[in-house]
This record gives C-alpha cells, structure tokens and sequence, in this order.
C-alpha cells in the first residue's frame, strides 16, 4: 500500500464505518451512493467523490464483519428544466472510465417518485407538511435572518384534509407553476435557516426525459435525497460541506416518514483546485461564451476534458488519494495533480522525439540518398520497461528553431554557428554555415558530423555539453500539436474577481496561453503503427498522446497532456504556483520555458526563455528528501518548501514553535498563506512562524473551526498582532470544554422528554434534533465532535 493509500485507509470516514461494523450497526452492510444530477457534465471534483464511494465498496469488501457491501449509482433527476438523457449517458461513461462499476444497482430518484409522493401525503397526514400558496418572494421574505425568526406562512394552519385536496390537484395539474409549493412544518425559529419550513414539492408544467407528462409536481433535493437512500439500504451518506446544514433536514424526514431504512449523513471537504473553477453553471458560461470549445475541451477540469487531454484514470485515481479525506475545506495546489499526471506517465510513456517549430538542418559530409537505421530505446534506464524503436538519419534533418543562437546568451549549451551539439541517439554534429532569406529569416543550417560519434559518444573522448533532438525530413511525420497549459492565471479566480468588487469577472483572469497551436511540427515515423491511445514522452517537450477527436486517417494531432515539468514556478516570493496576475485577457503573459529531459542528456533550458525553471539542483532534491523524512511530509510538498530556502526557513521555524506541527503547518504554508501574501516577501509579512504555529495549533486542538483560522489569518496577514487576541476580538473561539458543555446538554435533553422517549425507542435520527439545540443554546459555538459526544454519552448511557 502507497503512503497516500495508508492515510486514505485511516481517514475519519473510515473510521467511522470501522467503528459502526466493529459496534455491529447496520448488520454488516456498508452502502454507499454516488448521486449526481444529470444537468451538466463531471468534473474533478466529482471525481474524488466517486473515488471516495466506490472506493469504499470496493476495500470494505473483505473487512472483518461485513456482510454486503456496494456503491449504488443514482441520478438525482428531480429537475425536469435542466436534465437530459445525454448528461445521464456522459455520467455513466465518467464513472466506468474511472474504474468504478455500479453493476446492478443503477437507479434514479425518478424511479421513487411515486413512494416519494406517499411521503408527503404521510407527512401531511401528521401535520408536519402544508401546501403555502405564497409567492417565492413572499416565501423568501418570511424567512427571517440569522439572527430573527422567520414569519409563519398564513396558509400553515390549513387542515390536513385541505392540505391533502390542494396537494392532489397540484398532482393533478390544476394550478399553474408557482401557485403552490409543498412545505415541511417545522421550527420557523431554527436558528438552521433551512428548517425553517423547507419546501418539499413544487409545481413544474415541464416534460421530464424518462417520465414525460406523467408528473407536474417534483420534489425538491432536500426532500428526495433522504428518501432514496433509505428506500436502497444506504447506510453512509457522504456529501460534501456545503449541504452540512441540510443534514439536519435529512435527519428530520428520515425520522418522521414510514422509510425501511435509517441512513446516516456524513460530510467531508469537497475538491478546491487552484487555477480552475468547479461550478457547472460557470463552466457552462465558459462554454457558451466560447472561452472553450466545449464541455470536453481539454482545458476544462470535467473528466471529459481530462480524458480528452490523455489523462489517464489511474492517475485521477491516485491524485485523490494524495489530497485524502478531510473534514475542513481548503483549496489544493495544481501541482499535485500535475505532479500525479507526471508520476503516472513516466513509468508508462514511451520516449519519441518531435520538433515543434522545424529548422532545416543539412549535413554537407553526408553521402546524398544514404540512410542509417539507428536503434533508441522507448524507456530509460530507470523505467522497469523494455522496448525500441528505429530512427532513420539522413543528410536533410530538422531540430527545434529554438535549439540554434546565432547570438547565444551565456550559458547557451544547444548548436552555435562553429559549435558541436549531440543529436539525441545519433551523431555529434558542427555548424559550419547560416543561410537566412531576404528577410534575414534563419532557414537553414548547414553543418558537418563527426562519422565516429554514432550513438552520441566523441572518438576521442571530448566533452559535448548539450544534447538536442531532431526527425530525419525524408521520414517525418507531419502533425498539429496542441500545448494546453492552465486554464486561469490566478490560483482562485473566483476570489480574484470578488476581490474587483461588482466590475470583477473570472473571464479578466483567463490565460491567454492556455492553447497555443504548432501547426508545422514533425514526429519520426515510428508513432505511425502504435496504437491511437498511447502516451508518449516527447522528449525535451512533454507528454502528449492523439487527440481522440481529431485525428483521423493519416492526420496526426497531438495533444499536450503535460509539462515534464512545472513551469509555473510554484514557490518563491509567492509560494503558490501562477505567475502574475493580469490586469485583462489581452494583457501580456510571462513567457514560460520549455520543459527539460527527464532522461538527464537535453534538459537545459531553451534560449530567450530565462524563466524556465531547470530540474531541481541536488541541494535541494537533498534538502527535499530531508524534510520528507525528517517530518513526514508528501514529496511533492517537501519540493515545494525546498525550492526556496526563505520558505524551508520560515517551515522550520514554525516546526521549532511547535514540533508536534509539521503537517498542518506544511499545509497552511503550502495552501493557505499565498493568497494573503500576495507579492510581499516573507519577511516583509507583519507577522512571524512563531504566530502562525499558533495560530494552527489553535484550530488542531479545537480551539477554533478552520473557517475561524482563516479569518483570523487574514487578519493577522493585514495588521498582524497576536493569534489569540485576534481570535478572542472576533469572538472565533469554538466551545470545547466538556465541563461548560455539559449544562448546556443536560438543559437540552432535560427540556426535550419526548424527544428522548422517541429517541430510546430507535428513533436515532433525532441526534440532529439535539445536536441543533444545543448549536442554537450555543449561538452556533459549541464544538460539534465534543457535544455530540456528550449527548451520546447522555442518550445513549
């Protein structure tokens, strides 16, 4: 097992179904569901979702005490306005692509709407539902805010017989869109917004794509969620943060309906990829405005997208295992996934060589119509693969335009007017002559080779520095390659644009070189008899793999799958990986160099581009691997400190604050501090290592929620001062103590017998019904692990 797959086999989801088997709860069985709905196509985000599900099915299999274990695959189709067969067919194809099969168990809400129906006719029988024909604006007014109770609706006292006629005809058809809505009678003084009587069903005159006409009433997301997981058995419920309020609501139906089944929600922290945006309805805005050419171009992080760009699944796969299960939202670096694509391909990828921007190259000592047949290997030395392939050399050749300086800069180690170069497996090579055109164009080189360097070693021994490569130009193949890069300039766009007040946009921080198109480029001829979905490392360029779309025939396109390495420059006075931020969409880019040789011969940098970072020296590879063991950290971490000795510094001197700290000062350093930083040096922040351990140290024990640690770290980023202080101004802090925590649970259960009859009595989804009074008793502070944990100690001792 894989260091990321030992944390992802002990996360807190994990451990909560390890603890429910080993309690015996559920009989054994661990069910999950993957529930998306069917209005637009995956992203990555919804891929660490399905990695988490189906993964779970999969490993729980053959744990101790499981009796039945799956992952059903459900389409939450409640929307007839924005759902489509075709979203439906993409989705399966995503989650089979990935790995995963939902064998069996393929379902849709759809398939419940009748049962689902009967619920609320139950609920309106009970008194606990009412038809409101409010309008939507008048529903919204009453709410009530955060600190006021909501108004009840006028119509909440109409008889259940009423209720039931009025539900009926809205069934029926009798009423027009907005007349009538369905709402839960609940607590309009919950200080959880969302208990305030949620609607249920609402009227939509709208054909839905499996049902057709057969319904005009739909029920609303919080009210079929919870219903179709006890209807299939789910025994773990996991969404991510952003519906942690509604499990309240979750809990209130399942308690309160005739279900088979008492499911259980869970939450964890949802995906936040740096330089991309997760939202549907933003990404389809890029669609529609033509920033991209579609829902699978390779640029968008949809699985399409990715899989279009020849990201494999196994490196998706093991991308969310580095990134693991967290209880707290952050966002995550680019790199790691980068740094995944990269891992995965360099252990599958056979090396060929292709010149992106062609320079002729004639070697005048060469017999005219001689070829020699020159055998390279497809994998270096370090990669457990063998394989070959024959590169044919002749008198006309082509290298890289950038691999010749008429007027090197220093440093310059490629081909120079009466310099030597190695061509990559083939000759040593010297150019003699420039021929320009009258435009004072370099359009050709002509040059001798030395007839004793076959294979790239000099007869007598000389040094050759540089190594370039090169296609024959009787036996090239002509392709279009397709370099993607990242789709914004700004780690969030989203913040980037509010940060510009109501004139912000996320169009103003897209990268104008996200696509750049090599119309002219030429591959040796070897990639014509391989398979279309081979990977290959372009040597010197990156890797790239056939545009599944548009190679066709004899027609060879070749998209960029990714960089050899990063060129984005992920550390240094900014830490997070970018760039500068533009001022516009036409604003001009940094220039960034061209990647280097992973096999060590041809990888420095190319001229002009001095922004090209070379591979990482072997100080800071060494520093690197000293931080990785010294404290634990992922490697792609590690390097990320390493590269820059103000920030390793800054690292260690939190570490010596608080020495139990490293991986979450790593990641707070990593993840959370750049933003803030900005263009500012470490040192020029107001304030120091030593507070920022304590700023972490306060949200590790508990003392406040990573959402309070945040904003008191933009606090201390803007005016610095003391974590603590801060912490008690904003009034952050979490209530942790037992001993204060307790009163307040006792009052709670105290006030509440019939709740906790009905509770003794198997009802256990009134835990969210105790767990919110005492999050209202406690003006939302309490910290939520430790009151559940005393009320369970209460209710269940």
């Amino acid at each position: 097992m894989t260091d990321s797959a030992a944390r992802l086999a002990n996360d807190f989801i994990r451990q909560i179904i390890r603890r429910d088997l080993a309690q015996g709860k559920n009989e054994g069985r661990v069910i999950t569901r993957f529930p998306p709905e069917p209005n637009g196509f995956l992203h990555i985000g919804h891929a660490k979702s399905i990695v988490l599900n189906f993964g779970i099915a999969r490993e729980f299999a053959a744990a101790d005490g499981v009796r039945e274990t799956r992952c059903h695959l459900r389409f939450d189709d409640t929307n007839p306005s924005t759902e489509d067969l075709r979203y439906v067919e993409a989705i399966q194809e995503d989650v089979q692509w990935l790995g995963y099969d939902w064998g069996e168990h393929l379902y849709f809400a759809s398939d419940y709407f009748e049962e689902m129906y009967s619920f609320a006719q139950e609920l309106i029988r009970k008194g606990l539902a009412y038809v409101d024909s409010q309008s939507e604006k008048e529903i919204r007014e009453r709410r009530g805010t955060v600190t006021e109770p909501g108004i009840p609706s006028p119509h909440r006292g109409r008889s259940v017989e009423a209720n039931l006629d009025l539900f009926r005809r809205m069934r029926a058809g009798e009423f027009a869109e907005g007349e009538h809505v369905l709402r839960a009678k609940i607590d309009m003084a919950s200080p959880n917004m969302l208990m305030r009587d949620p609607l249920l069903y609402r009227i939509r005159h709208v054909e839905h794509y499996r049902t057709g006409d057969e319904w005009c009433i739909y029920p609303l997301y919080d009210f079929a969620h919870p219903l179709g997981d006890a209807l299939e058995g789910i025994t773990h419920s996991l969404c991510t943060l952003e519906f942690e309020n509604n499990r309240e609501v979750y809990d209130w139906l399942v308690e309160n309906t005739s279900v088979p089944y008492r499911p259980h929600q869970y939450e964890f922290a949802r995906l936040n990829l740096d330089f991309t945006i997760m939202s549907k309805r933003k990404l389809l805005r890029l669609v529609k405005e033509g920033d991209v050419e579609g829902w699978d171009d390779p640029r968008m992080p949809t699985i399409a997208g990715l899989r279009r760009r020849g990201i494999t699944p196994q490196a998706i796969r093991t991308f969310c295992e580095m990134i693991g299960v967290a209880r707290s939202d952050s966002r995550v670096d680019m790199g790691k996934l980068e740094y995944a694509v990269r891992d995965d391909l360099n252990q599958k990828a056979p090396r060929v060589l292709c010149v992106l921007d062609p320079l002729k190259v004639v070697i005048t000592d060469w017999p005219q119509g001689k070829t020699d047949e020159l055998e390279a290997p497809h994998y270096p030395h370090d990669v457990p693969l063998e394989g070959s392939r024959i590169l044919p050399f002749s008198r006309e050749l082509y290298i890289d335009r950038d691999d010749f300086a008429e007027d090197p800069p220093k440093g310059f180690r490629r081909l120079v007017l009466g310099g030597e170069v190695r061509l990559r497996y083939g000759y040593i090579i010297r150019c003699q002559e420039v021929v320009k055109d009258a435009q004072g164009r370099i359009t050709e080189l002509r040059c001798t080779h030395d007839p004793g360097s076959r294979g790239g070693s000099a007869p007598d021994g000389r040094k050759v520095k540089g190594t370039i490569h090169w296609v024959s130009a009787a036996h090239a193949l002509p392709c279009r390659v397709r370099l993607y890069d990242r789709l914004f300039t700004v780690p969030d766009p989203d913040a980037a644009a509010a940060g510009r007040g109501e004139d912000g946009d996320i169009r103003d921080f897209l990268n104008p070189e996200s696509l750049e198109v090599k119309e002219g480029a030429l591959v040796e001829p070897s990639v014509a008899d391989d398979p279309p979905d081979t990977r290959y490392q372009f040597e010197r360029v990156g890797y790239f793999w056939r545009d599944p779309v548009e190679s066709e025939g004899d027609a060879l396109v070749f998209n960029r799958i990714e960089t050899l390495r990063d060129t984005w420059a992920k550390v240094g006075t900014k830490l997070a990986a970018g760039g500068v931020e533009r001022e516009g969409r036409d604003a001009p880019a940094r220039r960034k160099g061209r990647d280097g040789s992973e096999d060590g011969a041809a990888g420095e940098p190319h001229a002009g581009e001095p922004g090209a970072p070379p591979e990482l020296p072997p100080e800071v590879k060494a520093r690197a691997t000293e931080l990785e063991s010294q404290f634990q950290l992922e490697r792609v971490d590690a390097e990320i400190l390493a590269r820059d000795a103000e920030v390793e510094r800054f690292f260690r001197v939190a570490v010596e604050e608080w020495p139990d700290g490293a991986l979450p000062l790593a990641n707070w350093i990593i993840n959370e501090l750049p933003p803030l930083q900005g263009d500012r040096p470490l040192e020029a922040l107001p304030f120091g290592p030593g507070e920022l351990a304590e700023l972490v140290e306060l949200v590790e024990e508990g003392t406040i929620s990573s959402s309070g640690g945040r904003q008191a770290l933009e606090v201390l980023a803007r005016d610095g001062g003391e974590p603590g202080a801060i912490v008690e101004r904003l009034d952050l802090a979490q209530i942790s103590d037992p001993t204060v925590l307790r009163p307040i649970v006792l009052d709670v259960v105290e006030a509440h017998p019939d709740k906790v009859k009905a509770y003794m009595t198997g009802k256990k989804g009134l835990m969210g019904f105790f767990m919110g009074q005492v999050m209202r008793e406690t003006r939302g502070k309490a910290n939520p692990e430790v009151a559940k944990g005393l009320l369970s100690e209460v209710l269940d001792g």
